[in-house]
């Protein structure tokens, strides 16, 4: 018996123990998890980060109108929008990877799910109607509005925001490649979303997204070089602006299935780092976003030239399995994968999604993983990927929900200033800049239940402060909630819930 054939037979039985403890079924069978209550609460989320004019339909109902005003400085119209996290600035970096990764998730499950669909449109189309605004001037994107360094001196309300609205862009003269081709790929992602529901909206996003690409490869440069001192250290792009350019231009092959597209991913894809090594998926780094994505171009479509985007996303789904000669995935002792100390969880939603819908492409196909020898099924990447979100919703050694709102223990302090201060209903005095620190660094619990924000979870050892001063693990996050949505609406389908 050779090493590997007993390898992957023990790999084998661990699957096969881990399926029936903790079983993910292919058909229903009885959950552990509301899933489809925590698919509601992940959209609900959206509502409460947004910025400018509440439409009536407000689910988050303890929020209230804000920043009315924004751009206005600049003369251009820059209202809406959504708040990044637990402050008051609308950084158009991480809020266009946020609506990239809401509008794929619509995109593979969005079949699935039934009632939230028309939500999960709604939270897509806040974040377009903005970045429409954003990208209305040819070869020039309002890439923030607000001063992060004086926003972050502040603890106040987004309603009684007096903070400068500083807007800062970038242009022709000031590139920012990364910025402007994740703009790109969210605009054209979204039209896909927008096709059939409302064909003339996804023909405006889709033309601007054609020329916001065109304005990010062909002025090339990094936002975080002409705006340092603005976007770092809070979303400085320490990853470079190939990865965005290679996924701008796998969702526009996507969206437009122009060849100019597939000759340009093609043509640049080694030089953009198609194949390097990095297995981190997040608002910084797209490189496996983009694998995946163009694995499925080859898989299904049968595009022979994207071959060697099947074997690239097979090496990322390969670093992800504990035990193989290519793991090099770090997990807690409770089973979550871990990144980084700094918002972790924002890993966990986006690796999980990118299992199911490789799982996805592979079942479609009829294709397997090969990781040196050992041979990983679709079903082996759910059971992962399902083990991931469970963690996340209580399956772990606190028995601790990272998602507010959800199951009976979940974080009642969190980094969040609208959350954490009373509402406008409860306190219509306003709230001065540095009035609001004697409640953030106080032990109360938030008054406002942010209903669906997942925070950054808990440390390396599975310990978890529940402290609103710590931004790491206590902070929330748009493009954490993103990816998730995907993934629980799979796992709310599979479980007969929805």
């Amino acid at each position: 018996m050779t090493f590997s054939f007993f390898f992957t037979l023990l790999l084998s039985i661990f699957f096969t123990l881990l399926l029936h403890c903790n079983a993910f079924p292919t058909h229903y069978h009885f959950a552990t998890h509301n899933y489809k209550d925590a698919l509601t609460k992940s959209i609900i989320f959206f509502e409460g980060q947004r910025s400018g004019k509440l439409p009536s339909n407000q689910r988050m109902s303890w929020r209230k109108d804000s920043a009315l005003y924004d751009g206005s400085t600049m003369h251009v119209d820059l209202v809406g929008g959504y708040y990044d996290a637990g402050d008051n600035v609308k950084f158009g970096f991480p809020m266009a990877f946020t609506t990239t990764m809401l509008s794929w998730s619509v995109i593979e499950f969005g079949g699935l799910m039934k009632n939230e669909l028309q939500n999960a449109r709604e939270a897509i189309r806040w974040g377009t109607d903005y970045l429409l605004k954003a990208t209305a001037h040819p070869n020039t994107i309002y890439v923030q509005v607000g001063d992060a360094t004086k926003d972050h001196a502040c603890w106040e309300r987004p309603e009684d925001m007096d903070t400068p609205r500083s807007v800062f862009k970038i242009d022709a003269n000031n590139p920012g490649s990364e910025v402007a081709a994740e703009t790109a790929a969210a605009l054209a992602a979204a039209s896909l979303v927008f096709r059939r529901s409302d064909p003339t909206y996804s023909k405006l996003l889709l033309r601007r997204a054609i020329r916001v690409f065109q304005f990010a490869d062909k002025y090339r440069g990094a936002y975080s070089n002409v705006l340092k001192p603005i976007v770092c250290p809070f979303y400085c792009d320490y990853s470079g602006y190939q990865d965005e350019l290679l996924w701008g231009a796998a969702w526009l092959h996507k969206a437009t299935k122009n060849p100019m597209y597939l000759n340009y991913i093609q043509v640049n894809g080694k030089i953009l780092g198609a194949a390097e090594f990095d297995n981190t998926f997040g608002w910084d780094n797209k490189h496996v976003g983009a694998r995946i994505l163009l694995s499925k171009e080859f898989l299904i479509q049968k595009v022979q030239s994207l071959h060697d985007y099947k074997g690239h996303a097979d090496n990322f789904i390969c670093s992800l399995i504990p035990g193989t000669s290519f793991s090099s995935a770090q997990y807690t002792p409770g089973g979550l994968l871990f990144k980084m100390s700094d918002s972790n969880m924002q890993y966990v939603t986006s690796t999980s999604f990118l299992l199911l819908t490789y799982a996805k492409y592979l079942t479609t196909s009829h294709m397997k993983v090969n990781c040196g020898g050992t041979t990983i099924t679709p079903r082996m990447l759910r059971t992962i990927a399902k083990k991931q979100v469970d963690y996340l919703l209580g399956d772990n050694p606190l028995r601790m929900s990272y998602m507010v709102g959800y199951g009976p223990r979940y974080p009642r302090r969190i980094h969040h200033r609208g959350s954490s201060l009373p509402s406008i209903a409860v306190h219509p005095e306003k709230i001065q800049c540095s009035a609001g620190f004697s409640v953030m660094n106080s032990q109360s619990p938030n008054p406002n239940i942010l209903v669906g924000a997942v925070v950054g979870g808990p440390d390396l050892h599975d310990r978890f402060p529940d402290e609103r001063s710590d931004y790491e693990q206590s902070e929330p996050a748009t493009y954490i909630n993103a990816p998730l949505v995907g993934s629980l609406t799979y796992l709310a389908h599979s479980f007969g819930q929805l």
